[in-house]
């Protein structure tokens, strides 16, 4: 009984442009080689293999379903993150960017960019991301994942332009990091990411914006 169950388990990695009869013919190949395997020396052992994948295949994604179907996967920004949860958020941001973000910047470090960057970082990212000097919002203490501070320590300063030109074009998933690429112009997006990323030495004028005090509408 186990081994054509299995043995339809197996087939579901094959092409699905297979026609229903060669399906068919490959499902009984597959648990005829199945059933042989068991009457050789080595059978209990492949036995006992068959039996613990069909229990991974199905055990795993329905244990997986009940823990979040009856309430216990965390959801609340206070509760403690999912085992390896932020290493494997990382991870895929980190490999994402490392394909996607551009390596050239487009436009010069000039400081009319600087100051049209400081302007938009005021009116868009300043509530999450703070300024210099002051205190961060409560908005942001209470998300999760908890929005950097930009200008806390480096910041996005080692960071290149183009990874942060990636971010804000982009967002990121579920951290509350919108995408402004339906909203700024390919321009905008980066005069904020090379006012970010030379954050720690910007023209006194650009500075001096960026010290006033933020008033939330």
């Amino acid at each position: 009984m186990m081994i054509p169950v299995i043995a339809q388990c197996l087939l579901c990695v094959l092409p699905r442009a297979h026609s229903c009869k060669r399906r068919m013919h490959d499902s009984v190949s597959i648990a005829l080689i199945l059933r042989r395997s068991l009457h050789t020396t080595g059978g209990v052992q492949v036995k006992s293999f068959l039996i613990g994948f069909l229990i991974g295949i199905v055990v795993l994604p329905a244990f997986g379903y009940l823990y979040f179907r009856f309430g216990y996967a965390p959801v609340a920004t206070a509760a403690s993150p999912f085992p390896f949860e932020r290493s494997l958020a990382h991870m895929a941001l980190n490999a994402r960017i490392e394909k996607e973000a551009p390596k050239a910047v487009p436009i010069e470090t000039s400081t009319e960019n600087y100051q049209a960057g400081v302007t938009l970082y005021r009116t868009h990212c300043a509530f999450c991301h703070g300024l210099p000097g002051q205190a961060q919002s409560l908005t942001s203490k209470g998300m999760f994942p908890r929005p950097p501070q930009l200008f806390e320590g480096h910041g996005v300063t080692d960071d290149p332009a183009g990874e942060t030109y990636w971010k804000i074009k982009n967002g990121i998933r579920l951290t509350g990091m919108p995408a402004y690429s339906g909203g700024l112009t390919e321009k905008e997006m980066w005069q904020l990411s090379i006012m970010l990323a030379n954050a720690d030495k910007l023209p006194i004028e650009a500075h001096n914006k960026l010290q006033e005090a933020l008033q939330i509408q």
